[in-house]
């Protein structure tokens, strides 16, 4: 007689999650960051502001970005005002467009990474779609599995207004369902789009406005499975572990809000100094294990939530410069995409390495570290070891 210990050993994978593709991709809207304080406060009839707009600017300066990419675009702002005031009832219309172009431009990145995968999508069994960008029954998970032509029976998970920790979040329950479910290929996709935070400046809420100089839209998706195909399915990194902490002090540092205006966004604290302050800990968790505590030893992915952030990270824990080039280049070239940030990182350091005729995905490191940071604040840790190329 079979024993509930043989069905659940059966029911396991052997090996340890890994990510087997990459896609992203972004909204053909392409926004020159230099011109952008211009734009935005002719757009949102505000140029009378002239001392906020020089303090604009000076912020979208000091970002560090050259480019964004946003699916709003002059035409549609001119047709929809209210979008463009700092508080007018204006959700329906934000609802509007974010129900359709999220599964749409998570689409995108989606068929990127099943054409690398290499695999029929009928082989998907599970898919986890994340965004902060509006929220609709049924689901852009619904959506998606609608639009890609996913088997009806694909299990499906929808995560809402998570933030910019959420790259971290997805990849943790990706490695879970992968690792517990024998044969699980997992399609993770993160979608997001300004369209339900953009709004005019306010001389009162200067947070507002840090997120109009960082924002960007963007997609990414991965394919995440245990127990590669020989000859047929490639590896690019393990998901060797994953973990959540909600770090002390923090209560309300980073706040967003759904109201009739839309998603507002709040920064009530010294997010970089409470991050970097904190960072160790979570490096000490997670690398003690494998007797790593050089953390200039390690390949970096962390979610460029603002040059600020980057630079306390990185001064706190001594790490060289080109530790965080990856994450400083998607940065500069699409701003703070929120949950799909980590992903392009990802990508981007898979395909510098591979320029560089590095030997691993992991610019030629063993170990490396995914970190997610959001609202909580909270923080997600993901240790991932590379593959060889």
């Amino acid at each position: 007689m079979v024993s509930i210990e043989d069905i659940r050993r059966a029911q396991r994978a052997d090996g340890p999650a890994t990510v087997m593709a990459i896609g992203t991709a972004n909204p053909p809207n392409r926004v020159d960051q230099n011109t952008y304080p211009d734009y935005y406060f002719r757009i949102t009839n505000s140029e009378h502001m002239t001392d906020l707009k020089e303090k604009f600017k000076r912020m979208c300066e000091k970002s560090t970005i050259n480019t964004r990419y946003m699916h709003l675009t002059e035409d549609f702002l001119k047709e929809n005002p209210d979008m463009c005031a700092y508080m007018a009832p204006s959700l329906d219309a934000r609802q509007d467009i974010v129900v359709v172009e999220v599964p749409k431009l998570g689409k995108e990145a989606a068929q990127k990474a099943i054409k690398e995968w290499g695999q029929p999508k009928s082989k998907i069994t599970h898919l986890i779609f994340c965004t902060t960008s509006g929220v609709d029954m049924p689901g852009a998970d619904y959506q998606l599995t609608k639009l890609l032509g996913l088997r009806p029976s694909v299990k499906r998970f929808m995560m809402y207004q998570q933030g910019c920790y959420a790259g971290g979040t997805v990849l943790r329950m990706a490695k879970d369902l992968a690792e517990n479910n024998r044969g699980a290929r997992v399609l993770v996709v993160c979608s997001e789009l300004t369209a339900v935070t953009f709004r005019g400046p306010s001389d009162s809420h200067l947070d507002s406005l840090v997120g109009q100089a960082l924002f960007g839209d963007g997609a990414a998706a991965v394919i995440v499975g245990s127990d590669p195909i020989p000859e047929v399915e490639r590896p690019l990194f393990q998901i060797v572990s994953a973990a959540q902490t909600i770090l002390p002090d923090s209560h309300g540092a980073i706040d967003g809000h759904l109201r009739e205006v839309g998603l507002t966004f709040h920064l009530l604290k010294d997010v970089p100094g409470l991050i970097s302050k904190n960072i160790e800990k979570s490096l000490d968790e997670a690398f003690k294990p494998l007797g790593i505590s050089d953390w200039n030893s390690l390949f970096w992915i962390a979610h460029p939530g603002g040059p600020a952030i980057l630079d306390q990270v990185e001064a706190k824990l001594g790490l060289k410069p080109e530790k965080l080039r990856a994450t400083r280049q998607v940065l500069s070239d699409y701003g703070n995409m929120s949950s799909a940030c980590v992903l392009f990182i990802m990508e981007q350091m898979r395909k510098s390495s591979s320029k560089e005729g590095s030997n691993t995905t992991g610019e030629g490191l063993e170990w490396g570290v995914l970190f997610g940071f959001g609202p909580g604040l909270t923080v997600e840790t993901v240790v991932l070891h590379s593959v060889s190329i």
